[in-house]
């Protein structure tokens, strides 16, 4: 699996790289033929009250279709720590990752 990194609007960090590729390596365990998978990490606003929130974008790759998760703070559950937002993100598209293999799969019927 290929994976691309972009920072927008905040410094790079090697250290969220890092937590990054962890989190990308566990999803090679849900869907085997994943071939690429781009995750972009944005500070889009600095609003004095509200505090810095994140916005995480992740894009899988698979064979048969793309699976495409965002996170970003005018969501219901806004974080204000990037690995929190990272985690949300990952976690929903392992979800949809997951689904969409059964569905193709045909272990979910389709109405």
């Amino acid at each position: 699996m290929s994976l691309q990194i972009t920072f927008h609007g905040l410094p790079h960090s090697d250290a969220v790289q890092e937590y990054v590729h962890k989190r990308a390596a566990k999803l090679d365990t849900l869907a085997e033929r994943i071939t690429a998978c781009r995750v972009a990490l944005e500070m889009p606003h600095r609003h004095a009250r509200r505090g810095g929130h994140y916005r995480v974008r992740i894009a899988v790759t698979l064979p048969a279709g793309e699976v495409v998760v965002s996170r970003s703070p005018d969501a219901a559950r806004a974080y204000e720590d990037l690995y929190a937002t990272i985690n949300a993100a990952f976690d929903e598209v392992g979800r949809r990752v997951q689904d969409f293999v059964r569905r193709r799969r045909g272990d979910v019927k389709s109405h």
